[in-house]
């Protein structure tokens, strides 16, 4: 994802699942919510939110990384890139989640491409990112909801995925409750006091489109070289509803 605590809003439930079916998590943002705050500097905030977002993985046995881009300013380029690319290989992943390819801030969308364009080529042997070598198949990739499940213009976005992660509410609850610094800033900047109750608010709603308590809703990208079948239904299967 491209912040620290965008995986606890919009995918931790499902990692949660997944995780009891022993897979392997690795959590990864862009940047380290260098702007994340309206008291501490840029370096005391990073240092702060790097600790939450490990503390958060650490609840399901997994594992923080961090780009260690700036905040507004991840950009598509060749650098950046190859720094994803890189990730992936290092980490070889089978599942990949990414910030909708339309959200309400760059940050979310730039990071959506790089993945998308990361994912395509971790096993191109002629992108040379070092010691980590090119690997095969192309993940599954699959793109969280957009924040409040909106556009640019206000119309809403609809996932065809729905995860069921009502056994994982609790567990998706305290790893958003790992990133107390988020919680303050947003009371700062958005004059939002309710960090848990807005989650919980926003997987009733995903929930309601299944017919469940509380959900997360996936996209999954089936372009040319992607593998096509779901493996989110055939590793969840009955907690997957499609739409």
């Amino acid at each position: 994802m491209a912040h620290p605590d965008d995986t606890e809003f919009l995918s931790a439930g499902t990692l949660a699942l997944l995780k009891e079916k022993d897979w392997d998590i690795h959590i990864a943002t862009m940047t380290p919510g260098d702007c994340g705050s309206a008291q501490l500097n840029r370096q005391q905030i990073s240092e702060i939110r790097r600790k939450e977002a490990a503390n958060s993985a650490n609840l399901l046995n997994g594992t923080y990384h961090c780009l260690e881009y700036d905040d507004a300013f991840i950009m598509y380029d060749r650098e950046t890139l190859l720094k994803v690319i890189r990730f992936l290989r290092l980490v070889k992943p089978a599942i990949v989640f990414a910030p909708s390819p339309i959200d309400y801030m760059a940050d979310h969308e730039i990071t959506s491409k790089l993945v998308q364009m990361a994912c395509f080529c971790v096993g191109i042997p002629n992108i040379d990112t070092g010691q980590d070598k090119p690997f095969e198949p192309v993940p599954y990739l699959y793109y969280a909801d957009s924040i409040a499940a909106t556009d640019h213009f206000g119309k809403e976005i609809k996932p065809d995925i729905i995860v069921d992660i009502s056994s994982a509410i609790e567990k998706k609850e305290q790893m958003l409750c790992c990133h107390d610094s988020q919680r303050k800033w947003l009371k700062a900047h958005h004059g939002i006091d309710q960090y848990i109750i807005a989650m919980k608010q926003f997987a009733k709603q995903r929930g309601q489109l299944a017919g469940v308590e509380f959900a997360e809703g996936f996209r999954q990208h089936l372009g040319h070289a992607f593998p096509q079948e779901n493996i989110l239904k055939s590793e969840l299967s009955e907690l997957v509803h499609m739409l």
